[in-house]
């Protein structure tokens, strides 16, 4: 039951400060939380975790991902509880929230769990091989914070019939037609209100605008293509994720994120 710290020597903008698997776990107490964002999955038996004032059972390939400084404990349910985990760091490490969403924790299903398992699988095989590149790595530890954003449900997704109704449906036609010419008039028609109650839905329910929210998600998928595209061209990558004209998507792009396109790749070591 490996565990390894520090798998890079090289301040990278994100990379690993721990990360284990096949671990016999034992009980964890920790009422101030923990100092950095937390992964942590089940690969056998099952264990309840408390986190945020609700307790959850982690069942195989069930896992949470825990933001810093949020208290938690959690323990074995039966005989046997063997997980994985990882612990992030970095000099980004203050933009993890931005990447993840800010929720305090995220739960992932066991029809979700199966990429997050093998990332840490093959984070920990490069690094016994001696073949784990520095560069890699940090993409990758993106590449793996950058899936709670989208496409999973987190603790605190409401089940209110205005959620339902209106910005759901426009939720899942964004993430599946982003790359598209998609308008607020044209997503607030779809579910038959006017563009402005749209946006106060949005704001009620996910804290920004309906137009915010399509332009966040166009961002996060540009960002996907910067780092594991690196030939692709940034006017080309501002094509595929919606924009039409590049400029627009550079300086929206360093609008968000406080880079321009290449020198996020730099940061990336793209």
């Amino acid at each position: 039951m490996p565990i390894y710290f520090s798998l890079s020597p090289y301040e990278l903008p994100l990379t690993l400060d721990s990360v284990g698997n096949h671990w016999n776990q034992e009980p964890v107490l920790r009422p101030e939380g923990f100092p950095l964002y937390h992964w942590l999955q089940t690969e056998q038996g099952s264990g309840t975790i408390e986190v945020g004032g609700k307790s959850f059972c982690l069942k195989v390939n069930e896992g949470i991902l825990i933001a810093p400084g949020v208290p938690h404990s959690y323990w074995c349910d039966g005989e046997l509880w063997v997980t994985s985990f990882a612990t992030f760091t970095g000099s980004l490490g203050g933009q993890i929230p931005k990447i993840t969403g800010e929720a305090p924790f995220t739960l992932v299903s066991a029809a979700d769990g199966l990429p997050f398992r093998r990332f840490v699988n093959r984070m920990i095989a490069a690094h016994e091989s001696h073949t784990l590149d520095p560069s890699v790595l940090s993409a990758e530890c993106y590449a793996f914070l950058l899936g709670f954003v989208y496409g999973r449900r987190s603790h605190d997704l409401p089940d209110h019939p205005g959620y339902q109704r209106y910005v759901l449906p426009v939720i899942e036609k964004i993430e599946t037609d982003y790359s598209g010419p998609l308008t607020v008039p044209e997503l607030a028609a779809m579910v038959y209100v006017t563009p402005q109650y749209l946006s106060r839905l949005f704001h009620r329910f996910l804290g920004c605008s309906a137009y915010t929210y399509l332009q966040n998600l166009r961002i996060s998928k540009a960002k996907e293509l910067l780092v594991n595209e690196p030939e692709t061209e940034v006017q080309h990558v501002a094509h595929r994720v919606g924009f039409q004209d590049s400029s627009h998507f550079i300086r929206v792009f360093r609008e968000g994120t406080g880079y321009t396109p290449l020198e996020f790749r730099r940061l990336h070591g793209v």
